[in-house]
Parts: C-alpha cells; structure tokens; sequence
C-alpha cells in the first residue's frame, strides 16, 4: 500500500504551516502537480480498449434493453392512462 501512505505523506506536507503560520501550498505546487500527473499516466496504464467485438454485443444489448424499456413504460402509461380516463368518467368530469 505505498499509494495510500504517498498521498497521506502528500496531504500532510500541504497542510503544514510555515514559519509565518501559512500552509506552505506555492513551494508544493509544483511537486504535488508531477506527482499528480505521473498518477494520471500510471492509472491510464491501466485502461484496456474494448475489442470490435465487445462493443458491437455491449450496444446490441444496450438498444435491445432501451426498446424492452420503452415498451414496458408505453404499456404502464396506457393502462394507467385509460384508468384515469374512466375514473375522471365516472366521477363526472370531461371526456
């Protein structure tokens, strides 16, 4: 866990106060900007770009969910719709 005890020791150096009783945050900066950008290459390290054929079977199932979804609320909306309609009926409001 080197990680976590590098950003505790980086938190811990930020928020020290200098002499004058300051968070000594400008001579930082720069440290605390490398180590944060060597971070974002070493986690981009990591990253793995689907094949063609992940994508295409992620997206087909995506488009088949959407449509199964959007049958499934059309259904929901009508009956309750029609109910609301009768119910409006027999009270005695408009048709």
């Amino acid at each position: 866990m080197p990680v976590v005890e590098k950003n505790k020791a980086m938190a811990k150096a930020a928020a020290l106060p200098n002499e004058v009783g300051e968070p000594n945050r400008a001579a930082g900066l720069l440290t605390r900007t490398t180590d944060f950008l060597k971070d974002v290459r070493s986690e981009m390290r990591k990253v793995v770009t689907p094949s063609r054929a992940e994508v295409q079977s992620t997206t087909a199932i995506v488009i088949v969910t959407v449509f199964a979804f959007a049958g499934f609320f059309y259904a929901v909306d009508t009956v309750l719709g029609q109910a609301l309609q009768h119910l409006l009926h027999w009270l005695g409001g408009a048709q």
